[in-house]
This record gives structure tokens, C-alpha cells and sequence, in this order.
């Protein structure tokens, strides 16, 4: 389907907030929510949690509890080899899709001055799953290892192995179902596929859930989603043709959508938000500026990759934020109308009793870096 019609850069903001459940918190439960954003970046445990706050009507954390252990949604390493969470309908696809990135990244030179091989890790891969029937410390992995190697294995060995391996992260620990210290079990619908063409299949399976929860996108947005490469994401949009729709974006640049997706009207409000740290709509795109403004941007991404928590006004970053002693510090980057203040005044009162019983001062570790902001408007948010 070629339309070819053009979207403005507002519009194109408009679509994500829509897909993302970031125009009105929607009546869904935990895993149902989930699926309709595709994925919740996760490397920091609370974060999963926070975004659904923003996303769903009356969340309740323990519903994304009971989802982690009753495996509904379930958390691995996937696109761009980081840690997400995804319903668990999607987790084998997403995997075949991203076998040959997980198989170039970590069984490189890292892993292989362990003294294994490609080959070695491919023969490990069905035993360690198999011993992985139940729930495994780190240190029970590395011994299991250790035995099947016969020796102390290399620092790389378990590093490649364990994301190379299709494992997920077994819940563990309060407050937020996942602590620092993982723990690892295999998926309970078997291993994904390795083979060349059940990965290529895969990625235009990605693609279209990609589209469905982040669309219209460019080749290099998918391309960066999954960290594939460019080529790969041409082909994957190339070989759906018949089932996309092509659109112009405002750049001038070649969209992707799927026909009848939200779509809009550039007019439309946009509630504050106060965003968790790396959240997925800060990171899906290859231009970040569909939600954060360029300006912002090394503000809010730091170098070693940390994403600060912000805030989200008319659809857009203005800002960050931080749980401190009687509520929430906002910290704007411009200036922002009194309207804009007392939404997330309201939203700050929401957010600090969501918190009250898990983790008040959530983030508490990432307070650094409020050291390096520039000149801005600080204000305390009050909790009661």
C-alpha cells in the first residue's frame, strides 16, 4: 500500500503517545498493557513499573507481580541487548528475531579468550536450559559451568554464555520483583529457533509489533529498535510491503505504518507525564526528537547510557525529576505555564503514594547526576 501522505513531526509525536497508552492511562491489566506497548525497557527493576503507572488506569503493582511469576510477562535480554520486559506471547519472536545480533555481540573476542568457541557455546546452550528448569543463581551457573568444563572458566565465558543462552530472569525479590543479584530460568515454551530463516521471519514479526506500538517509522528507527542493521531492516519492510502502508515524514524522509493505526490529530492533548528512567519512547527511534527535543538530549542521556527519569509536558521532555523528602523535585529546562505545573503537581501526588509502600526514594542511586544539570527551574512537587 503506497500512500505516501505526509505527517507532520507533531502528528508523528501524537501517533507514539497514542500506541504508548501516554494520552489517557487505559483500563488494562498488567499483561494486556504490556502487549499493547510492545516492550518496557527493564534494566532498572522499578522502571517496568513506573511505565505502566503512567500507561494504565488504577495499576496496581502486585498485578505485575503475579505477571513476572506466573511467567505472563517476562523479562530477558532482547533488542538492542538490553534487558526487557514483553508479554510472553512475544518473547520467542522477538529472540529468533535478535539470534544473530545476541550471537555476533557475545560470542566474540570477549568470549572466546575464555578459551571456548562459537561452536562450544552452541553445544552448552540445551544443557545449561536444561539446568535451568528451575530458578539458578549466578554462582550456581558458573559452577555448573565450571563441572561441564572441567575446569575455572575464563571471565568471558559465563558473560557470553548467559545472554547468548535464551534465558529469562526468574523473579527474585521485593520491591520490585527483580533485585541487583539476578537469577535465571528457562523460558517454559522451549527454546526459540536458530536457524537463518526462522530469524528472518522472526524480524518481520518484530517489525510489525514494532509498528503497532511505536509506528510510523523510518528504516533506521526499526534499524535501531533492534539494533539490526540497516540492510536487514530494508529488507524485513521490504518483504511486508503488502501489508504496510508508506507515509512521508517531515523531513521528507520514507515512513512505515500499519493501515488503520492510531494516527492523531496534531491538536490533541497531551496529559504530563513523569516518565520512569528509560523509558522505551526515549529510545525506539533513531530520531529521538519525536519526544526529546535534541537540546535535551545529553542532558537526559548520559554518556554511560543512564537515562534520568523526566518529565513530560505537552508530549514532549521538559525536564526531570527525583523523589525527595515531602515529594517530588521537578527540575524544567524551559519555562513551562502554570496549567503545565499544576498537572504534574497532581501527578506527583499520585506517583509518591504509588511509591509509599515499594520504594519512596526509587532512583535513590542515580542522584548523581542532578549535580550536572544546567541552570533550571526547581520545584518541590508536594506528596500530600
Amino acid at each position: 500500500m503506497d500512500d505516501g501522505r505526509v505527517i507532520t513531526a507533531r502528528e508523528l509525536n501524537r501517533s507514539t503517545l497514542a500506541r504508548q497508552l501516554l494520552l489517557r492511562r487505559e483500563p488494562l491489566d498488567a499483561a494486556e498493557g504490556v502487549r499493547r506497548v510492545v516492550a518496557l525497557q527493564a534494566q532498572q527493576p522499578a522502571s517496568p513499573y513506573l511505565a505502566l503507572w503512567n500507561r494504565l488506569a488504577a495499576f496496581d503493582p502486585a498485578g505485575l507481580d503475579a505477571a513476572f511469576t506466573d511467567h505472563a510477562v517476562v523479562k530477558a535480554t532482547l533488542m538492542r541487548l538490553t534487558l526487557h520486559a514483553v508479554h510472553a506471547d512475544d518473547h520467542r519472536v522477538f529472540r529468533e528475531a535478535m539470534h544473530p545480533v545476541v550471537r555476533a555481540a557475545r560470542l566474540g573476542s570477549r568470549f572466546t579468550a575464555s578459551g571456548l568457541t562459537a561452536e562450544d557455546a552452541d553445544a552448552l546452550v540445551p544443557r545449561l536450559l536444561e539446568f535451568a528448569d528451575r530458578p539458578r543463581t549466578t554462582a550456581e551457573c558458573e559452577a555448573w559451568l565450571g563441572e561441564r568444563l572441567g575446569e575455572r572458566p575464563g571471565p568471558g565465558a559465563w558473560w557470553g554464555l548467559r545472554q547468548y543462552t535464551p534465558l529469562l530472569h526468574a523473579p527474585t525479590a521485593p520491591p520490585w520483583s527483580f533485585g541487583h543479584r539476578p537469577s535465571y530460568i528457562a523460558p517454559r515454551n522451549g527454546p526459540p529457533g536458530t536457524e537463518p530463516a526462522a530469524s528472518a521471519a522472526s524480524l518481520r514479526e518484530l517489525v510489525v509489533r514494532y509498528l503497532e506500538g511505536f509506528g510510523p517509522a523510518s528504516v533506521a528507527d526499526v534499524a535501531q529498535f533492534a539494533m539490526v542493521r540497516r540492510t536487514d531492516a530494508r529488507t524485513a519492510l521490504a518483504e511486508l510491503a503488502g501489508r504496510l502502508e508508506r507515509l512521508t515524514g517531515p523531513a521528507g524522509e520514507e515512513l512505515f505504518d500499519l493501515p488503520g493505526s492510531l494516527r492523531p490529530d496534531a491538536a490533541t492533548p497531551a496529559p504530563p507525564r513523569l516518565m520512569a528512567m528509560w523509558d522505551s519512547v526515549l529510545l525506539a527511534y533513531a530520531d529521538r526528537g519525536r519526544v526529546l527535543p535534541a537540546a535535551y538530549r545529553r542532558i537526559v542521556i548520559r554518556a554511560n547510557g543512564d537515562v534520568l527519569p523526566t518529565l513530560l509536558v505537552d508530549g514532549y521532555v521538559a525536564g526531570v525529576w527525583r523523589p525527595v523528602a515531602g515529594g517530588i523535585e521537578a527540575t524544567a529546562f524551559h519555562p513551562l505555564p502554570e496549567e503545565s505545573w499544576e498537572g504534574l503537581a497532581a501527578e506527583a501526588r499520585s506517583l509518591v503514594a504509588f511509591l509509599a509502600d515499594r520504594e519512596p526514594e526509587v532512583y535513590r542511586r542515580y542522584g548523581h547526576w542532578w549535580g550536572h544539570l544546567p541552570d533550571a527551574t526547581v520545584r518541590l512537587l508536594p506528596g500530600g
